[in-house]
């Protein structure tokens, strides 16, 4: 008798990572599986669907507009109790840190199924850095009965909460297995062509208003000192960053300003970039593996494995700092080197499988 396991994504990080997982359960006999989107962002999933030949099986259509996340709370809870009492699944999987990932973990955990978090164990040690995020991954973490940890800081963290040993794993990051899949796609379709020094991407809620003020004078501020420096900025649709973005960085000749760039079109686009500014936290998984310094514009992040390897540097979203950071990967070439050696501590591209090891295993009753 085969398994029912229902995976959740809501947001386009949850596809992305998400997706190895999905493609390795869709061709294991054993299971039946069923994709739920919470479409926490319809309009950018679609595409990644199609990318890694995944596909959703229903969308529970949840959002509205200037809903508050007390509001998408309520209405993610309520999507997922009436879906799962009437899927009766024996596993639910989902990855991250939303708002969608802690609903679906809340649910399971009143209705008595199993569930198991995909990136477990990332942490700040601070509840309001990255908000809500933060919050949600350490509630996720007491509420799951799996426990996928992408790097040994993870298991660690996990651990330390007092979760049963045998339910903590490493497995590495699938984001690295979904890079590696779309870099090999990308050579065989070919690339888009871009013409920029620096990729910025900042959008994250903890980041709006003056610190997001203070990101966009300080690419003003580099772009005088460096006259030929282009950047491209692919701009959230959320109205708080593009009211910000375009008042200050509009018509700005070094400065491209695009809409969201599909998966692909960001991989490409790293891996043309000099150097990456971003405050996302694949990003800061992606970039060291394609050899590429990155400068997190946050005050703290839950990945810092990178850091400690000195291939990744948080500089906050201080304007001065900002302007210190880049002027050094610029002028000190040994510096860049060091940045740029590549390698990754997030993931050898065999996640996914060592996820399906462990969840078959789980099922078939034997202790994990």
């Amino acid at each position: 008798m085969k398994n029912n396991i229902v995976c959740i994504v809501g947001t386009r990080p949850e596809v992305i990572k998400m997706a190895p997982v999905i493609r390795a359960l869709r061709v294991a006999p054993a299971f039946n599986l069923e994709v739920l989107c919470s479409g926490q962002h319809r309009d950018l999933l679609a595409p990644l669907a199609a990318w890694f030949e995944i596909g959703f099986d229903d969308d529970l259509r949840v959002m509205s507009d200037n809903q508050s996340l007390g509001e998408l709370t309520a209405r993610l809870t309520q999507a997922f109790e009436r879906r799962f009492a009437a899927a009766r699944p024996d596993l639910v999987i989902a990855q991250g840190d939303t708002t969608t990932v802690m609903c679906a973990a809340l649910v399971c955990f009143y209705q008595g199924i199993a569930f198991a978090h995909v990136e477990a164990g990332l942490r700040t040690f601070n509840l309001g850095n990255p908000f809500p995020e933060e919050y949600n991954r350490v509630a996720v973490t007491r509420l799951a009965q799996l426990h996928f940890c992408p790097t040994r800081r993870a298991l660690d963290n996990v651990r330390n909460e007092r979760i049963d040993a045998t339910a903590a794993h490493l497995t590495g990051n699938t984001v690295i297995d979904a890079l590696q899949f779309t870099v090999g796609k990308l050579q065989t379709a070919g690339a888009p062509p871009y013409d920029h020094d620096i990729l910025l991407t900042a959008h994250r809620r903890e980041n709006h208003g003056a610190p997001l003020t203070a990101i966009c004078e300080a690419v003003l501020d580099l772009c005088r000192e460096f006259p030929h420096l282009k950047v491209l900025y692919p701009v959230h649709p959320n109205p708080n960053v593009r009211a910000t973005v375009q008042r200050l960085l509009a018509d700005h000749p070094q400065v491209t300003l695009s809409e969201p760039l599909s998966y692909p079109e960001l991989i490409a686009a790293m891996q043309h970039a000099r150097l990456i500014l971003t405050d996302s936290g694949g990003i800061q998984e992606e970039a060291p593996a394609l050899a590429k310094p990155v400068l997190v514009l946050r005050t703290v992040t839950e990945r810092p494995e990178a850091v400690e390897l000195g291939i990744a540097a948080v500089v906050g979203t201080e304007r001065a700092a900002i302007v210190g950071g880049v002027r050094d990967l610029l002028r000190d070439d040994r510096l860049y080197a060091r940045m740029a050696r590549g390698g990754s501590p997030y993931g050898d591209g065999h996640a996914a499988a060592r996820i399906l090891d462990i969840v078959r295993t789980y099922l078939h009753g034997a202790a994990p």
